[in-house]
């Protein structure tokens, strides 16, 4: 073969393209979703029990509420951070987040119940006024025009405020629950994230930013 033919086939041959993380991401969480909820239908019949507990259905309406501004806020931070540490927090936690999204609404619909309420937010805890630990509006639209480093900082910020706002939530099913299956998810949501503010606080810290005042695992 020729130096001419050697270029010519060389020219043939299709160039690799990049990966396009945002769409793969994003199917990603979508069968997490649906098959949090899939797989709790696997083995049971129309004749699972209706669960009318105010504590459990409510916890779960709100909690997916909850969840779902997390996952948003991760996924901003996990498109834009050049933080490996973060990168890989925010990863964990729409991943974590969004499957457990899935399960609550399963059993949801498994308890024959609404996805969503027009009660007011928490009154199944005993709680009035606004769900506590979500962010603004205003607040997670900075979070995709600060510069950078200055968004890891406020995404570690309102997450710790964040998790601090779920885990009476959690602690209050664990406590007063009555599906098995939910105050299991509530413990480890509480133990989980009760964790992960005493690690994000800890990257405060080594990043050379104070730390989150008033919230931590001791506070709970």
């Amino acid at each position: 073969m020729t130096t001419t033919e050697v270029r010519s086939s060389a020219v043939e041959v299709p160039a690799r393209r990049p990966i396009a993380w945002g769409p793969l991401l994003a199917g990603v969480l979508v069968v997490l979703a649906l098959g949090g909820g899939l797989l709790l239908g696997r083995g049971m019949t129309s004749g699972v029990e209706r669960v009318d507990s105010p504590v459990d259905v409510g916890f779960a309406q709100d909690m997916k509420i909850h969840h779902a501004q997390a996952v948003e806020m991760s996924a901003i931070v996990h498109e834009r951070s050049t933080d490996p540490a973060i990168t890989y927090l925010a990863l964990d936690i729409m991943t974590t987040q969004q499957a457990q999204i899935g399960m609550m609404s399963g059993w949801l619909d498994l308890w024959r119940q609404t996805q969503t309420s027009t009660r007011p937010v928490m009154s199944w805890m005993g709680h009035d006024g606004p769900m506590e630990g979500m962010a603004s509006d205003d607040e997670i639209a900075a979070l995709n025009t600060l510069p950078v480093e200055q968004m890891e900082e406020q995404f570690l910020r309102l997450m710790i405020r964040h998790h601090a706002g779920a885990l009476p939530m959690a602690a209050f099913v664990v406590e007063r629950g009555e599906s098995p299956e939910l105050v299991g998810l509530a413990r480890g949501m509480e133990q989980g994230q009760a964790a992960e503010i005493d690690l994000m606080q800890s990257m405060l810290m080594e990043r050379g930013w104070e730390m989150e005042p008033g919230v931590g695992h001791s506070s709970h």
